[in-house]
């Protein structure tokens, strides 16, 4: 990694920090839920994509102990290997134009050097009663956002066509993306969105080109673990 690439990342984070909410407008109400969702995961994917030159994050004493398998006991619905660093993020107030995010989980496998090689983020939230989530277009949204910065920051980004998938046993939809600077690997992001009734859920795996292909097996294990039938 070049010094070059973690300045640029600091900097995306800075403008994620800043970005304006989205304007959708829409005759259809649906369409507003999920600019609203969109908006609440954009930023913890965004933070996630960018994580692995900011090692200093690490050090500022925002993740549990080694070992420790769970973020909290209430917020226990995935099961984290023991070399897995786990945060349990701050959530940020409901108002009545955002949803309720309940839950932000974020855990880090480092390599041997102790850099981060993989981060997978969870965030639940909760739905305002009859609302249903075009979870397509929440994905959608998600994915745009990725591409857009990393495009403001001299990355590029070919994402593969979303498919249909699920989340625990929830419906979901998926898609990864490959990110490139000057035509070499340098990244790997994959985004899944679900929803039923109540919950939304966004989950994001990302992590460099090689961490990615080294870790992805035991991600995949770690994503069906997942429990979302918890109720904090």
């Amino acid at each position: 990694m070049t010094p070059g690439w973690s300045c640029k990342c600091c900097l995306m984070i800075r403008d994620a920090a800043r970005e304006p909410k989205p304007n959708v407008q829409s005759a259809t109400p649906g369409l507003v839920t999920v600019a609203r969702l969109a908006h609440t995961f954009r930023l913890d994917v965004q933070v996630s994509v960018m994580f692995f030159t900011l090692r200093t994050f690490f050090l500022a004493g925002l993740c549990l102990p080694l070992g420790l398998n769970f973020a909290s006991a209430s917020d226990a619905m995935i099961v984290w290997p023991s070399d897995w660093e786990v945060e349990a993020l701050p959530q940020p107030p409901s108002t009545p134009v955002h949803p309720s995010v309940q839950i932000r989980q974020r855990a880090v496998k480092n390599d041997q050097n102790g850099d981060p090689a993989m981060v997978v983020e969870l965030t639940q939230t909760r739905l305002q009663p009859g609302h249903d989530v075009n979870v397509q277009g929440v994905l959608l949204e998600m994915r745009k956002a990725v591409q857009v910065n990393f495009v403001r920051s001299g990355f590029q980004s070919v994402c593969t066509k979303m498919k249909d998938s699920t989340l625990s046993e929830v419906p979901a939809m998926e898609t990864t993306c490959t990110i490139t600077q000057n035509g070499a690997h340098v990244m790997t992001q994959t985004l899944v969105a679900a929803a039923n009734k109540e919950m939304a859920w966004s989950l994001s795996y990302a992590g460099s080109a090689d961490g990615y292909a080294a870790n992805k097996e035991e991600v995949l294990r770690i994503r069906d673990s997942l429990r979302l039938d918890v109720t904090p």
